[in-house]
C-alpha cells in the first residue's frame, strides 16, 4: 500500500552516525524532513545533502529536524558527513525495513538493466505524526527550496 498525504507516517528507529539513533516517536511535536537518497558520496546525493546542510538554519527556525536516510552503513555515513561537513543526522537503514515502509525501495531501470534501489524521495512529517507532503522521484535542483516553501506554508 502506497503512502499518501494525510496518512500516519510509519514509525522507525535507525542507527545514525556518531553511534546514536533516531526514532520518529522521539521527534513528536516537531516537523521532520525525512529524505531518502540512493548512496553516500555520489554526485546527486552529495548535492542534495549539501543543499539541506546549507538550508538547515532556516529549517531549524521552522521547528524542523532534517534526517537523511540510505541503506549505507553508519561507517559510510560518518565518512560522508565528515567529508562534506554535514550537520544533520544520517540514518542507516541497512536492512531496508524503513525504505520498504515508506515505499521507496523500488525497481530501477538503468541502461536496460533492472535492479532494486532507493527512489529519491522526501517526506514532510507534521508534528502530529501525519504525512503533510510527499515528494517522489525527486530531482535535486530546486528540491530543498520546495521543501522549505512547503514547510513555511504549513
Amino acid at each position: 500500500m502506497a503512502l499518501s498525504e494525510g496518512d500516519r507516517a510509519p514509525d522507525f528507529t535507525m542507527a545514525t552516525d556518531g553511534g546514536g539513533s533516531v526514532s520518529l516517536s522521539a521527534l513528536k511535536g516537531q516537523w521532520v524532513v525525512l529524505y531518502f537518497y540512493p548512496r553516500d558520496d555520489t554526485p546527486g546525493c552529495t548535492k542534495e545533502a549539501c543543499g539541506f546542510r546549507d538550508a538547515l538554519p532556516a529549517f531549524q527556525k521552522l521547528n524542523a529536524t532534517v534526517i537523511g536516510v540510505s541503506r549505507d552503513t553508519v561507517a559510510k555515513h560518518e565518512k560522508f558527513k565528515t567529508e562534506h561537513d554535514l550537520t544533520f543526522p544520517l540514518a542507516a537503514d541497512e536492512d531496508g525495513s524503513v525504505c520498504e515502509a515508506y515505499g521507496v525501495w523500488v525497481e530501477k531501470n538503468m541502461y536496460g538493466k533492472k535492479s532494486m534501489g532507493i527512489e529519491r524521495a522526501t517526506f514532510l512529517i507534521a508534528p502530529d505524526g501525519t504525512l503533510a507532503k510527499i515528494w517522489r522521484k525527486v530531482k535535486v535542483p530546486g528540491h530543498v527550496e520546495a521543501v522549505q516553501e512547503a514547510l513555511e506554508a504549513a
